[in-house]
């Protein structure tokens, strides 16, 4: 009987030593400890590198417009740049990408504390005010979004930073969170000033002119590093 117990114990030894063990589950890598959560917000075919630089997913941590993400029918859309203009003109989505367009790695800052390195496609404010034909008194611009959302620049600061209105963010077109058709990517600004879904730019002699945060206390200059409220 104690032999038969101690080659029970030995063929118990011979087949554990043999079992098959599973291996523990590991999390999917991610490149360069990026995070799951945002690599979900990288978008089929966005670019995440540009000249060997990091960049952000074009679409934020979370929605923060004024009436929810609008989803533009660009067979019906036209952009209008008319005001204080001899020469009011009205584009379709595809005139505005026929035009010369320059490319911009420029970083947006929300007013929430997150930030986004983008690579922004698009043509020159400049262009598209010159066509207009301004009139002398022109001093301040006007964007106005087709949710009703409405932010200015002075033109002297539009056409110094020789800003643009960008259709691609990051090698794709702009996603309807960012703005599709039309953001204007407002550099040196805080992102409020960033206006999405443009639908008509009003040349104006308004320069006090306040848009739907700034009537709500935000700041109508927005320079970064300096307070966004007040």
């Amino acid at each position: 009987m104690k032999r038969f117990f101690v080659l029970l114990l030995i063929g118990f030894l011979l087949l554990s030593g043999c079992a098959v063990k599973t291996p523990p589950v590991q999390e999917p890598a991610v490149p360069d400890g990026i995070s799951a959560a945002t690599m979900e917000r990288y978008r089929d075919g966005e670019w995440m590198e540009y000249n060997g630089e990091k960049l952000d997913p074009a679409v934020g941590p979370r929605d923060n417009s004024i009436k929810g993400i609008q989803q533009v029918d660009i067979a019906t859309y036209s952009l209008t740049v008319d005001g204080l203009a001899d020469a009011p003109q009205t584009y379709t989505y595809d005139d505005v990408l026929a035009m010369p367009s320059e490319d911009r790695l420029i970083r947006l800052y929300c007013v929430e504390g997150w930030n986004a390195n983008i690579v922004w496609q698009g043509v020159t404010m400049e262009s598209l005010i010159a066509a207009s034909k301004p009139q002398a008194e022109v001093n301040t611009i006007i964007f106005h979004a087709v949710d009703g959302y409405t932010t200015s620049l002075p033109l002297q600061e539009i056409l110094d930073g020789n800003l643009i209105l960008a259709y691609n963010a990051n090698g794709i077109a702009l996603p309807a969170e960012m703005g599709y058709p039309f953001i204007f990517v407002a550099e040196d600004k805080w992102g409020y000033k960033w206006a999405r879904w443009v639908s008509r730019i009003e040349l104006s002699s308004d320069e006090s002119y306040q848009g739907y945060w700034e009537q709500r206390g935000y700041s109508n200059q927005a320079d970064l590093g300096k307070p966004s409220f007040g």
